[in-house]
């Protein structure tokens, strides 16, 4: 019976190499290419930014931009970084970055500038907003960007194509769960949130330069 259960999952896990990552690359380019082509053919509303009490605006330094910039770099990032994720193309560079524009537009007009208790702060875990945050779709976009950072492309991309093509496409297998992988592992939750609530986000640097820095961890 554990031997059947084991060659199911087995198989599962060879199937979902393919399956999974080219699903979520495609769902998340169509959704930031959508966002940024909408920008590209609209108008700058960046300048409008905080438009309600609840909003904090750009955090700092990307405030430093400017709008017109920050407009620039939110419109092309995301249509670039949205195709390299279709084309499964530096699959997890593509996925980082999107997961800092997501940062930075989740603490510009999604986020609440003040909460006093996680219940009060999980109010804003809504699509439209009412005076408490709006943060719904861009965690779970954050949360399925996160696999692609983490295990990449899958097979069915460029990324793996050049793998194979340069002999190395038996390396996707290796695993090495020593304190690096764990310190990556905190260096990325704190991409994702420095913007969001950057004592979060310090946090979790910090824990990855003691995790990654220290001898027992790193065996």
């Amino acid at each position: 019976m554990y031997n059947a259960y084991d060659n199911l999952t087995a198989r599962l896990r060879v199937a979902g190499d393919y399956l999974w990552p080219l699903a979520l690359r495609a769902l998340l380019f169509w959704e930031f290419w959508e966002a940024g082509y909408g920008k590209f053919r609209g108008q700058n509303w960046f300048g409008d930014i905080p438009w309600a009490d609840w909003q904090k605006g750009f955090p700092w330094p990307i405030s430093a931009l400017g709008p017109d910039l920050n407009w620039l770099a939110a419109t092309w990032g995301e249509m670039v970084f949205a195709m390299l994720l279709l084309l499964g193309l530096f699959t997890r560079f593509a996925a980082v970055s999107l997961l800092v524009i997501t940062g930075v537009a989740t603490a510009a007009v999604h986020w609440p500038g003040q909460w006093g208790s996680l219940a009060e702060l999980w109010s804003g875990y809504v699509i439209t907003a009412d005076g408490s945050g709006n943060f719904k779709l861009p965690l779970l976009f954050a949360a399925m960007l996160l696999p692609l950072v983490f295990h990449g492309g899958g097979k069915i991309s460029l990324d793996h194509g050049l793998l194979k093509l340069t002999g190395r496409d038996a390396c996707v297998t290796d695993r090495f769960g020593d304190g690096i992988a764990a310190a990556l592992m905190f260096a990325v939750l704190g991409v994702t949130t420095v913007f969001v609530e950057p004592a979060w986000g310090i946090g979790f640097f910090v824990i990855a330069l003691l995790v990654g820095l220290t001898p027992l961890f790193r065996r």
